[in-house]
Protein backbone atom coordinates (compact mmCIF):
# COMPACT_ATOMS: atom_id res chain seq x y z
CA UNK A 1 0.00 0.00 0.00
CA UNK A 2 2.02 3.08 -0.94
CA UNK A 3 1.68 6.78 1.00
CA UNK A 4 -0.56 9.05 0.01
CA UNK A 5 1.48 12.34 -1.41
CA UNK A 6 3.18 14.39 1.83
CA UNK A 7 1.42 12.05 4.16
CA UNK A 8 3.58 9.56 6.26
CA UNK A 9 2.77 6.77 8.68
CA UNK A 10 4.30 9.39 11.13
CA UNK A 11 1.96 11.62 10.76
CA UNK A 12 -0.82 9.63 9.80
CA UNK A 13 -0.64 7.17 13.05
CA UNK A 14 1.01 9.50 15.58
CA UNK A 15 -0.83 12.73 14.82
CA UNK A 16 -4.45 12.24 16.47
CA UNK A 17 -7.23 10.22 17.11
CA UNK A 18 -9.16 10.91 14.37
CA UNK A 19 -6.31 9.46 11.66
CA UNK A 20 -5.41 6.49 13.67
CA UNK A 21 -9.36 5.63 14.29
CA UNK A 22 -8.93 5.53 10.05
CA UNK A 23 -6.15 3.68 9.79
CA UNK A 24 -8.31 1.20 12.67
CA UNK A 25 -11.01 0.90 10.99
CA UNK A 26 -9.07 0.26 7.23
CA UNK A 27 -7.66 -2.91 8.34
CA UNK A 28 -9.63 -4.00 11.27
CA UNK A 29 -12.85 -5.31 9.37
CA UNK A 30 -11.44 -6.85 7.00
CA UNK A 31 -7.64 -7.24 6.91
CA UNK A 32 -7.45 -9.73 10.30
CA UNK A 33 -9.25 -12.78 8.99
CA UNK A 34 -8.25 -15.68 10.63
CA UNK A 35 -6.01 -18.00 8.93
CA UNK A 36 -6.57 -21.73 9.43
CA UNK A 37 -3.48 -23.72 9.32
CA UNK A 38 -3.15 -26.66 6.46
CA UNK A 39 -0.57 -29.16 7.39
CA UNK A 40 1.64 -26.85 7.55
CA UNK A 41 3.64 -25.00 10.25
CA UNK A 42 4.55 -22.15 8.38
CA UNK A 43 1.17 -20.86 8.88
CA UNK A 44 0.22 -21.54 12.22
CA UNK A 45 -0.76 -18.19 14.12
CA UNK A 46 -0.42 -17.20 17.78
CA UNK A 47 -2.84 -14.27 18.62
CA UNK A 48 -1.60 -10.78 19.11
CA UNK A 49 -4.40 -9.04 21.12
CA UNK A 50 -4.64 -9.97 24.52
CA UNK A 51 -4.40 -9.19 28.28
CA UNK A 52 -0.93 -10.07 28.26
CA UNK A 53 1.74 -9.96 25.11
CA UNK A 54 2.70 -12.48 23.26
CA UNK A 55 6.31 -14.26 23.74
CA UNK A 56 6.14 -14.41 27.03
CA UNK A 57 3.95 -17.60 28.36
CA UNK A 58 4.15 -18.37 24.29
CA UNK A 59 6.32 -21.83 23.63
CA UNK A 60 9.50 -20.53 22.79
CA UNK A 61 9.74 -21.00 19.13
CA UNK A 62 13.15 -21.54 17.54
CA UNK A 63 14.21 -18.14 16.26
CA UNK A 64 14.31 -14.98 18.10
CA UNK A 65 16.13 -11.32 17.51
CA UNK A 66 15.88 -8.86 20.29
CA UNK A 67 16.93 -5.40 18.79
CA UNK A 68 17.43 -2.48 21.16
CA UNK A 69 16.95 1.18 19.97
CA UNK A 70 17.51 4.72 21.61
CA UNK A 71 15.17 7.33 20.92
CA UNK A 72 16.23 9.83 18.58
CA UNK A 73 17.32 13.64 19.65
CA UNK A 74 14.14 15.60 19.44
CA UNK A 75 11.66 12.84 19.95
CA UNK A 76 8.55 13.81 22.52
CA UNK A 77 5.35 11.98 23.95
CA UNK A 78 3.66 12.64 21.06
CA UNK A 79 6.26 10.66 18.89
CA UNK A 80 6.35 7.72 21.57
CA UNK A 81 3.02 6.92 20.77
CA UNK A 82 3.17 7.67 17.44
CA UNK A 83 5.91 4.92 16.77
CA UNK A 84 3.92 2.24 19.07
CA UNK A 85 0.91 2.94 17.11
CA UNK A 86 2.89 2.27 14.19
CA UNK A 87 4.19 -1.26 16.20
CA UNK A 88 1.02 -2.39 16.96
CA UNK A 89 -0.27 -1.87 13.52
CA UNK A 90 2.60 -3.86 12.22
CA UNK A 91 2.72 -6.41 14.63
CA UNK A 92 -1.26 -7.21 14.51
CA UNK A 93 -0.83 -7.56 10.73
CA UNK A 94 2.49 -9.46 10.12
CA UNK A 95 1.48 -12.05 13.13
CA UNK A 96 -1.42 -13.02 11.36
CA UNK A 97 0.57 -13.59 8.16
CA UNK A 98 -0.70 -10.32 6.01
CA UNK A 99 1.68 -7.74 5.21
CA UNK A 100 2.15 -4.55 7.18
CA UNK A 101 1.02 -1.41 5.54
CA UNK A 102 3.38 -0.30 3.00
CA UNK A 103 5.45 -3.58 3.17
CA UNK A 104 8.12 -3.64 0.31
CA UNK A 105 8.26 -7.35 0.51
CA UNK A 106 4.83 -8.87 0.69
CA UNK A 107 5.26 -11.84 0.04
CA UNK A 108 7.40 -12.37 2.83
CA UNK A 109 4.66 -12.09 5.69
CA UNK A 110 2.68 -15.07 4.18
CA UNK A 111 4.25 -17.17 6.71
CA UNK A 112 3.82 -16.72 10.19
CA UNK A 113 5.13 -19.16 11.50
CA UNK A 114 3.92 -18.71 15.21
CA UNK A 115 5.65 -14.78 14.99
CA UNK A 116 4.83 -13.27 18.01
CA UNK A 117 6.42 -9.62 18.65
CA UNK A 118 6.61 -8.35 22.16
CA UNK A 119 7.50 -4.97 23.10
CA UNK A 120 9.80 -3.18 25.92
CA UNK A 121 10.53 0.29 27.47
CA UNK A 122 13.75 1.37 28.90
CA UNK A 123 14.39 3.30 32.10
CA UNK A 124 15.05 6.66 30.02
CA UNK A 125 11.82 6.12 27.97
CA UNK A 126 9.72 7.36 31.13
CA UNK A 127 12.08 10.52 31.13
CA UNK A 128 11.66 11.45 27.58
CA UNK A 129 7.98 11.04 28.17
CA UNK A 130 7.64 12.79 30.83
CA UNK A 131 6.59 10.38 33.49
CA UNK A 132 9.03 9.93 35.41
CA UNK A 133 6.85 8.93 38.27
CA UNK A 134 5.76 5.98 36.38
CA UNK A 135 8.96 4.24 36.25
CA UNK A 136 9.00 1.06 38.07
CA UNK A 137 11.19 1.33 41.14
CA UNK A 138 13.34 -1.68 39.57
CA UNK A 139 13.36 -0.28 36.52
CA UNK A 140 17.11 0.56 36.15
CA UNK A 141 20.41 -1.13 34.57
CA UNK A 142 21.83 -4.10 36.95
CA UNK A 143 24.30 -3.32 39.32
CA UNK A 144 28.05 -3.88 38.53
CA UNK A 145 28.57 -7.36 39.29
CA UNK A 146 32.44 -8.71 39.33
CA UNK A 147 32.13 -11.48 36.49
CA UNK A 148 30.46 -8.85 34.41
CA UNK A 149 32.81 -7.60 31.31
CA UNK A 150 29.98 -5.99 29.42
CA UNK A 151 30.11 -4.26 26.19
CA UNK A 152 28.06 -1.11 25.46
CA UNK A 153 26.71 -2.69 22.06
CA UNK A 154 25.17 -5.48 23.92
CA UNK A 155 24.04 -2.94 26.87
CA UNK A 156 20.71 -1.00 27.47
CA UNK A 157 18.54 0.52 25.68
CA UNK A 158 15.24 2.73 25.49
CA UNK A 159 13.21 0.41 23.71
CA UNK A 160 12.99 -3.59 22.77
CA UNK A 161 11.55 -5.42 20.26
CA UNK A 162 11.83 -9.14 20.90
CA UNK A 163 10.49 -10.76 17.65
CA UNK A 164 10.41 -14.97 17.78
CA UNK A 165 9.05 -17.39 15.45
CA UNK A 166 9.58 -20.97 13.71
CA UNK A 167 11.20 -19.71 10.45
CA UNK A 168 14.63 -17.31 10.52
CA UNK A 169 12.80 -15.32 7.42
CA UNK A 170 9.68 -14.40 8.82
CA UNK A 171 11.97 -13.12 11.74
CA UNK A 172 13.87 -11.32 9.85
CA UNK A 173 11.18 -10.00 7.62
CA UNK A 174 9.39 -8.76 10.62
CA UNK A 175 12.46 -7.28 12.30
CA UNK A 176 13.32 -5.31 9.32
CA UNK A 177 9.83 -4.03 8.42
CA UNK A 178 9.40 -3.08 12.21
CA UNK A 179 12.61 -0.73 12.35
CA UNK A 180 12.80 1.15 8.94
CA UNK A 181 8.87 2.14 9.95
CA UNK A 182 9.70 4.14 12.83
CA UNK A 183 13.54 4.85 11.65
CA UNK A 184 13.38 8.94 12.04
CA UNK A 185 12.47 8.26 15.51
CA UNK A 186 14.60 5.80 16.71
CA UNK A 187 18.26 4.29 15.48
CA UNK A 188 19.54 0.81 16.43
CA UNK A 189 21.77 0.37 19.28
CA UNK A 190 22.48 -3.28 18.90
CA UNK A 191 20.43 -6.36 17.37
CA UNK A 192 21.41 -9.92 19.05
CA UNK A 193 19.94 -13.12 17.11
CA UNK A 194 19.50 -16.35 18.71
CA UNK A 195 18.25 -20.19 17.85
CA UNK A 196 17.20 -23.46 20.16
CA UNK A 197 16.50 -26.33 19.08
CA UNK A 198 14.17 -29.20 21.24
CA UNK A 199 12.99 -32.05 20.11
CA UNK A 200 9.10 -32.45 20.94
CA UNK A 201 8.30 -33.07 24.53
CA UNK A 202 12.58 -32.19 25.36
CA UNK A 203 14.26 -29.68 27.11
CA UNK A 204 16.78 -27.64 24.50
CA UNK A 205 20.71 -28.11 24.82
CA UNK A 206 22.60 -25.20 24.89
CA UNK A 207 25.76 -25.11 22.89
CA UNK A 208 28.24 -26.13 26.02
CA UNK A 209 26.08 -29.31 25.25
CA UNK A 210 24.08 -29.36 28.86
CA UNK A 211 20.20 -28.92 29.43
CA UNK A 212 19.00 -25.44 29.97
CA UNK A 213 15.58 -24.96 31.39
CA UNK A 214 14.70 -27.72 33.47
CA UNK A 215 13.04 -25.63 36.19
CA UNK A 216 10.81 -23.53 34.89
CA UNK A 217 7.61 -21.77 35.60
CA UNK A 218 5.01 -23.50 33.82
CA UNK A 219 2.58 -21.50 31.57
CA UNK A 220 -1.20 -20.88 32.44
CA UNK A 221 -0.91 -21.42 35.91
CA UNK A 222 -1.30 -19.89 39.15
CA UNK A 223 2.50 -19.38 39.63
CA UNK A 224 2.33 -17.62 36.83
CA UNK A 225 0.40 -15.22 37.27
CA UNK A 226 1.33 -14.63 40.81
CA UNK A 227 5.03 -14.71 39.92
CA UNK A 228 5.51 -13.30 35.71
CA UNK A 229 2.29 -10.81 35.14
CA UNK A 230 2.27 -8.04 37.25
CA UNK A 231 -0.86 -7.11 39.18
CA UNK A 232 -1.04 -3.24 39.27
CA UNK A 233 -0.73 -2.48 42.50
CA UNK A 234 1.97 -0.32 42.48
CA UNK A 235 1.90 0.64 39.26
CA UNK A 236 -1.68 0.42 37.59
CA UNK A 237 -0.82 0.63 34.24
CA UNK A 238 1.00 -2.51 34.12
CA UNK A 239 -1.14 -4.26 35.55
CA UNK A 240 -1.08 -7.87 32.67
CA UNK A 241 3.15 -6.53 31.64
CA UNK A 242 5.83 -7.95 33.45
CA UNK A 243 9.79 -6.86 33.63
CA UNK A 244 12.04 -8.46 31.14
CA UNK A 245 16.12 -8.98 32.25
CA UNK A 246 18.09 -9.72 28.93
CA UNK A 247 21.48 -10.60 29.48
CA UNK A 248 24.26 -11.68 27.09
CA UNK A 249 26.80 -14.52 28.13
CA UNK A 250 29.42 -15.69 26.11
CA UNK A 251 30.68 -19.24 26.84
CA UNK A 252 34.18 -19.93 26.04
CA UNK A 253 33.85 -23.57 24.35
CA UNK A 254 37.42 -23.53 23.23
CA UNK A 255 38.50 -24.47 26.99
CA UNK A 256 35.20 -25.81 28.25
CA UNK A 257 36.26 -28.34 25.25
CA UNK A 258 38.87 -29.47 27.14
CA UNK A 259 36.93 -30.74 30.17
CA UNK A 260 35.71 -34.74 30.83
CA UNK A 261 31.96 -35.52 31.54
CA UNK A 262 32.53 -35.77 35.01
CA UNK A 263 33.82 -32.38 35.63
CA UNK A 264 31.36 -31.03 33.37
CA UNK A 265 28.54 -32.66 35.45
CA UNK A 266 30.16 -31.75 38.58
CA UNK A 267 30.43 -28.15 37.86
CA UNK A 268 26.76 -27.84 36.41
CA UNK A 269 25.25 -30.18 39.15
CA UNK A 270 23.30 -32.36 35.92
CA UNK A 271 24.42 -35.14 34.00
CA UNK A 272 25.12 -34.40 30.75
CA UNK A 273 23.26 -37.51 28.90
CA UNK A 274 19.69 -36.46 30.85
CA UNK A 275 20.02 -33.49 32.76
CA UNK A 276 18.84 -35.09 35.66
CA UNK A 277 20.15 -33.62 39.34
CA UNK A 278 23.47 -35.88 40.18
CA UNK A 279 21.37 -36.53 43.43
CA UNK A 280 18.50 -37.98 40.80
CA UNK A 281 17.60 -40.02 37.83
CA UNK A 282 15.20 -38.17 35.56
CA UNK A 283 15.47 -34.51 34.54
CA UNK A 284 12.73 -33.17 36.34
CA UNK A 285 13.61 -34.81 39.51
CA UNK A 286 14.14 -32.25 43.01
CA UNK A 287 18.36 -31.72 43.71
CA UNK A 288 18.95 -32.84 47.05
CA UNK A 289 21.41 -30.65 48.19
CA UNK A 290 22.34 -32.20 51.38
CA UNK A 291 23.48 -35.57 50.22
CA UNK A 292 26.56 -36.61 50.95
CA UNK A 293 28.22 -39.47 49.45
CA UNK A 294 29.96 -42.03 51.58
CA UNK A 295 32.81 -40.06 52.64
CA UNK A 296 30.83 -36.67 53.30
CA UNK A 297 31.35 -35.01 50.61
CA UNK A 298 28.36 -33.15 49.02
CA UNK A 299 26.94 -34.76 45.76
CA UNK A 300 26.45 -31.49 44.08
CA UNK A 301 29.10 -29.84 44.86
CA UNK A 302 27.90 -26.23 46.72
CA UNK A 303 29.68 -24.27 44.00
CA UNK A 304 28.21 -25.67 41.06
CA UNK A 305 25.78 -23.53 38.81
CA UNK A 306 22.60 -25.96 40.37
CA UNK A 307 23.50 -24.93 43.50
CA UNK A 308 23.87 -21.47 43.07
CA UNK A 309 21.30 -20.65 40.91
CA UNK A 310 18.51 -22.57 43.11
CA UNK A 311 16.41 -20.06 44.99
CA UNK A 312 16.01 -20.09 48.66
CA UNK A 313 12.60 -19.44 48.44
CA UNK A 314 9.44 -19.34 46.29
CA UNK A 315 9.57 -15.53 45.63
CA UNK A 316 12.96 -16.03 43.87
CA UNK A 317 11.36 -17.90 40.60
CA UNK A 318 11.68 -16.25 37.76
CA UNK A 319 10.66 -17.22 34.02
CA UNK A 320 13.55 -18.28 32.42
CA UNK A 321 14.03 -18.22 28.14
CA UNK A 322 17.55 -19.33 27.05
CA UNK A 323 18.73 -18.62 22.77
CA UNK A 324 21.82 -19.87 21.32
CA UNK A 325 24.19 -17.70 19.49
CA UNK A 326 26.56 -18.17 17.55
CA UNK A 327 28.38 -15.38 15.52
CA UNK A 328 31.58 -15.07 13.83
CA UNK A 329 34.78 -15.31 15.27
CA UNK A 330 37.27 -13.18 15.70
CA UNK A 331 41.00 -13.39 15.26
CA UNK A 332 42.97 -16.94 16.95
CA UNK A 333 38.92 -18.01 18.24
CA UNK A 334 37.58 -21.24 17.15
CA UNK A 335 33.87 -20.05 18.49
CA UNK A 336 31.97 -16.62 19.21
CA UNK A 337 29.40 -18.52 20.94
CA UNK A 338 26.83 -18.11 24.41
CA UNK A 339 23.91 -17.29 25.74
CA UNK A 340 20.93 -14.68 25.15
CA UNK A 341 19.34 -15.51 28.42
CA UNK A 342 15.78 -13.94 29.03
CA UNK A 343 14.08 -13.60 32.81
CA UNK A 344 10.74 -12.41 32.97
CA UNK A 345 9.45 -11.32 36.11
CA UNK A 346 6.86 -9.54 38.48
CA UNK A 347 9.41 -7.48 40.54
CA UNK A 348 13.13 -7.76 39.28
CA UNK A 349 14.58 -6.55 42.79
CA UNK A 350 12.82 -9.46 44.49
CA UNK A 351 13.08 -12.16 42.35
CA UNK A 352 16.23 -11.78 40.29
CA UNK A 353 18.78 -10.03 41.62
CA UNK A 354 19.48 -12.41 44.72
CA UNK A 355 19.79 -15.10 42.62
CA UNK A 356 22.33 -13.33 40.19
CA UNK A 357 23.77 -11.65 43.17
CA UNK A 358 24.72 -15.43 44.25
CA UNK A 359 25.80 -16.56 40.75
CA UNK A 360 28.28 -13.78 40.84
CA UNK A 361 29.75 -14.31 44.12
CA UNK A 362 30.74 -18.20 43.61
CA UNK A 363 29.82 -20.13 40.13
CA UNK A 364 31.82 -22.80 39.15
CA UNK A 365 30.42 -22.01 35.66
CA UNK A 366 31.72 -18.59 35.69
CA UNK A 367 35.31 -20.10 34.78
CA UNK A 368 33.51 -20.29 31.12
CA UNK A 369 30.62 -18.03 31.17
CA UNK A 370 30.76 -14.10 31.54
CA UNK A 371 28.49 -11.32 31.13
CA UNK A 372 28.88 -9.30 28.07
CA UNK A 373 25.56 -7.37 27.53
CA UNK A 374 22.39 -6.94 30.07
CA UNK A 375 19.10 -4.34 30.14
CA UNK A 376 15.99 -4.39 31.71
CA UNK A 377 12.80 -3.59 30.53
CA UNK A 378 8.80 -3.15 31.38
CA UNK A 379 7.02 -4.89 28.87
CA UNK A 380 3.60 -3.38 28.98
CA UNK A 381 0.50 -5.48 29.10
CA UNK A 382 -1.08 -6.73 25.87
CA UNK A 383 -3.45 -4.82 23.61
CA UNK A 384 -6.73 -6.28 24.60
CA UNK A 385 -8.57 -5.14 21.27
CA UNK A 386 -8.17 -3.89 17.69
CA UNK A 387 -7.77 0.10 17.65
CA UNK A 388 -5.71 0.19 20.65
CA UNK A 389 -2.06 0.46 21.01
CA UNK A 390 0.91 -1.15 23.13
CA UNK A 391 1.77 0.99 26.31
CA UNK A 392 -1.68 2.68 26.04
CA UNK A 393 -2.57 2.66 29.35
CA UNK A 394 0.66 4.51 30.22
CA UNK A 395 0.08 7.26 28.41
CA UNK A 396 -3.14 7.78 28.61
CA UNK A 397 -4.23 6.40 32.17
Amino acid sequence: MAELPGLSRRRLLGGGAVAAGAVGIGWGASGLVRREPHGDDGLDVVAFHGAHQAGIETTPPGHAAFVGFDLAPGVDRADIIGLLRIWTDDAARLTRGLPALADTEPELAARPARLTVTVGFGPDLFTVAGLPERRPPWLRPLPAFPIDRLDPAYTGADLLLQVCAEEATTVAHAVRVLSKHVRSLVTVRWVQRGFRDEPKGQTMRNLMGQVDGTVNIAARSVDFDRLVWDDGTAMPWLAGGTSLVLRRIAIDLDTWDELDTDGRELTVGRRVSTGAPLTGVDEFDEPDLTAVDRFGIPVIPPSSHVARARHTHDGERFLRRAYNYDDAPGPGQLSNSGLLFAAYQRDVDVQFLPVQQRLAEVDALNEWTTPIGSAVFAIPPGVAEPGGYLGQRLFES
